[in-house]
């Protein structure tokens, strides 16, 4: 194979007089982003140097091809991005075809690139033809071997795109004990596959576009036609559309810009890590949302019930809501627990009984800080111990953030700064915040829990009662992509209920989600084979 390297940093080779001076008018021709090929070799390949700032991944292997080798040519990609042996299996391919075809008139055919693509077999990914030099940076970008070959003003591009990538490995921050153990990765082509392994319907549809002018991140819509709503696609595309800056680095830069309310700190979009959660979203009606480059999807629209749900859930037998109403006492005691402390220690002594009361005031014997500032201080050293154990090295964050709690927590008893009741009512309310199934909406607890705190020190239960109040009156305010946040509580929704606080075994879900508006509403028919009520005593089905 007649091929050699051309190196980037030092330009172009010596060339004829005359080819001189058509690279140099060409290069003024091709002074934009938008400007043609010029169909002059040389002066395409500087053009690229040029744009692309004479990088040092920018790789080029030239190339003669044709019946007597008489027809410069290169191959053009960007190291790392591609897969080095499909670009040489494809480069060897070409050159190979290239010596045993019939060329006819080598000159005239070899600037025909239709010619090319019709003679020359290429096994290797998808194949586009451009003339500009934007289209042709655009599929370097993103993986892409391009062909130059001299005296044609087209390129081809050939998806060769690959390089290192994380493998498809178990979710971290969303794991099972029963169910599938794959989560997405960062590869934008590998998440959409793992959906589509999921849901093997050709109703599926996926529609990418480009996001951020510097960073051109590739954001693609899944939905489901004929299940999904048309208004929510609508708005869907219409706020990805509005989105103008200069990068997109994680899908939060998305959600923050697609959310209904911008300044709640109620999340109204959600994300997954799992394929399985997403499928079974697409499948109620929703709309997922993937961003090159980051494992988590999108899922809109989200309400509330979603997020105190986990995949697991549906993995197990129903429980009829054991474990779900279990979540939702553990976020009345994350939200509220030191709160009531504070405020009944402080306003409301007379609710509390004798014995007890006679106790608490044991203990806080000598402590020289009020019940708020007591319970602020271990709050906020325990969210301080939760933080140095993420941040800190795996192999000791778990170990330092126990430990410190359980050391710090003593001293604390012992050298009469806090009470032991205190303590322990910040110990079993941040065991609580451990209980959701959603990081989000553990994060928005955390930051009203110090809301409550304040009210509760300073006006009692009485303006822990009116925090609630303003609470519930701004969560039916809030909506996601026009369905209600509280939804289906309010509005309430009965046939929504199978699967809100409740989850019914799968052969009583007859329909999906009514507040998502779903084009098809029917899940499966009544009477199905497995629902036992449509069953005699010998398990034939009545119906």
């Amino acid at each position: 194979m007649q091929f050699f390297f051309r190196k980037n940093k030092s330009g172009m080779n010596r060339l004829p007089a005359s080819k001189q001076t058509g690279q140099q008018e060409g290069g003024k021709a091709a002074s934009n982003d938008n400007a043609p090929l010029s169909g002059l070799l040389q002066v395409d390949l500087q053009e690229l140097r040029q744009q692309l700032g004479n990088s040092s991944d920018l790789i080029i292997r030239e190339m003669m091809i044709g019946p007597d080798n008489e027809i410069p040519c290169a191959f053009v990609f960007i190291a790392g991005l591609t897969e080095e042996q499909s670009v040489y299996r494809l480069m060897e391919s070409f050159y190979t075809h290239s010596e045993k075809s019939e060329w006819g008139n080598p000159r005239k055919n070899a600037g025909n690139m239709e010619w090319i693509l019709r003679h020359f077999p290429f096994a290797i990914g998808d194949i586009k033809l451009t003339n500009h030099f934007q289209a042709v940076k655009s599929a370097l970008l993103v993986g892409h071997t391009v062909l130059l070959i001299e005296g044609c003003n087209q390129a081809l591009s050939v998806d060769t795109s690959g390089g290192q990538r994380r493998s498809v490995t178990e979710p971290t921050s969303q794991t099972v004990v029963r169910g599938p153990q794959e989560g997405f990765t960062e590869a934008l082509q590998t998440n959409i596959a793992l959906i589509r392994r999921k849901i093997k319907s050709p109703s599926m549809r996926v529609e990418t576009r480009q996001i951020g002018r510097v960073t051109q991140t590739d954001v693609s819509i899944m939905f489901i036609e004929g299940i999904a709503d048309a208004d929510i696609l609508r708005q869907v595309r219409d706020r990805l559309g509005q989105i103008n800056i200069d990068g997109i680095l994680e899908s939060n830069y998305i959600e923050e810009f697609i959310q209904d309310s911008k300044y709640s700190v109620f999340p109204t979009v959600t994300n997954s890590e799992r394929p399985d959660s997403v499928a079974a979203a697409l499948l109620e009606g929703r709309v997922a949302i993937l961003i090159d480059g980051t494992p988590y999807v999108l899922i809109v629209p989200a309400v509330f019930a979603q997020f105190m749900q986990s995949a697991e859930d549906y993995y197990h037998r129903a429980d009829y809501g054991l474990i779900r109403l279990l979540r939702y006492v553990a976020l009345v005691i994350s939200l509220l627990a030191p709160s009531l402390y504070i405020a009944i220690t402080t306003f409301h002594q007379e609710m509390i009984p004798t014995s007890l009361l006679v106790s608490l005031a044991a203990q806080r014997e000598g402590i020289p800080f009020p019940a708020f500032i007591e319970a602020l201080m271990m709050e906020v050293t325990f969210e301080l111990l939760r933080e140095a154990g993420i941040r800190m090295p795996r192999a000791v964050g778990t170990s330092i953030s126990i430990v410190g709690a359980l050391v710090l927590g003593s001293a604390a008893v012992d050298a009469g700064l806090v009470s032991p009741a205190m303590v322990i009512i910040v110990s079993i309310t941040a065991i609580s915040g451990f209980i959701f199934p959603s990081f989000d909406m553990g994060i928005s607890i955390r930051m009203l829990r110090f809301v409550y705190m304040a009210l509760g020190a300073s006006f009692g239960i009485f303006g822990i009662i009116v925090g609630l109040i303003a609470l519930v009156l701004h969560m039916c305010h809030l909506s996601s992509f026009g369905v209600p946040y509280l939804s289906p509580t309010a509005p309430f929704r009965l046939a929504d209920q199978k699967d809100a606080i409740v989850r019914v075994p799968w052969w009583q879900m007859y329909t999906r989600p009514e507040a998502l508006h779903p084009s098809n509403l029917r899940r499966q028919p009544k009477g199905n084979a497995s629902d036992p009520a449509t069953q005699d005593g010998g398990g034939q089905n009545q119906g």
